[in-house]
């Protein structure tokens, strides 16, 4: 078997992580006091390399060394050192952060333009309405003067048929007929159908 080369320092100059892992499976809290103490100061570097924020970069550090605790049966020596594993959750928790923080902002700037676009399109909606009302005049153009006149008195003043009648000076039934007759032209002009 191959001997492991170290970058750093020689492992043999501190605690033995690996040992002490078994240990924190366990449940020993002085072992994982002891893993705080040496690797707390580099899981923060690797964080603050990553996040290049101090606060969350002290949040990250925080939640790595918790999830060393909760998860330290899973190191596997074979696998390579304690330390590597550890740095290893921490430069994962910090990219996730990254990419969470990433994700948020994205979020919130789609929220944002939600926020200001309109429920319909304003101009879209003046366009139709001007266009509904051209489409109406040119139709009550083509009414007779007596249908169009009854047509304005009974919906653009708001007159009963009694109203009209007298208006128009017209018998009842006739005023009646008139106006009958130009809503069905008016509906035949707008293309509605019944």
């Amino acid at each position: 078997m191959k001997e492991a080369v170290y970058i750093g320092r020689d492992p043999s100059a501190g605690p033995d992580l690996e040992e002490l892992l078994g240990r924190v499976a366990l449940g020993d809290e002085d072992a994982f006091a002891a893993v705080y103490d040496a690797v707390a100061g580099r899981v923060l570097g690797v964080a603050r390399a990553v996040l290049r924020d101090q606060a969350q970069s002290e949040e990250v550090a925080q939640e790595v060394l918790v999830e060393v605790w909760r998860t330290a049966p899973r190191f596997s020596p074979e696998r390579g050192t304690a330390v590597n594993w550890i740095l290893t959750l921490a430069h994962r928790r910090a990219v996730d952060r990254v990419r969470s923080v990433e994700a948020a902002a994205v979020r919130d700037h789609r929220a944002a333009l939600l926020d200001r676009t309109p429920e319909y399109d304003e101009v879209t909606e003046q366009i139709e309405t001007r266009l509904e009302r051209e489409q109406v005049r040119r139709c009550l153009r083509g009414l007779t003067g007596i249908q169009r006149q009854a047509l304005e008195l009974a919906y653009y003043r708001g007159l009963t048929y009694r109203q009209v009648a007298e208006a128009l000076r017209l018998p009842l039934g006739t005023a009646k007929t008139r106006l009958r007759d130009g809503l069905i032209r008016m509906r035949d002009c707008l293309g509605v159908t019944a």
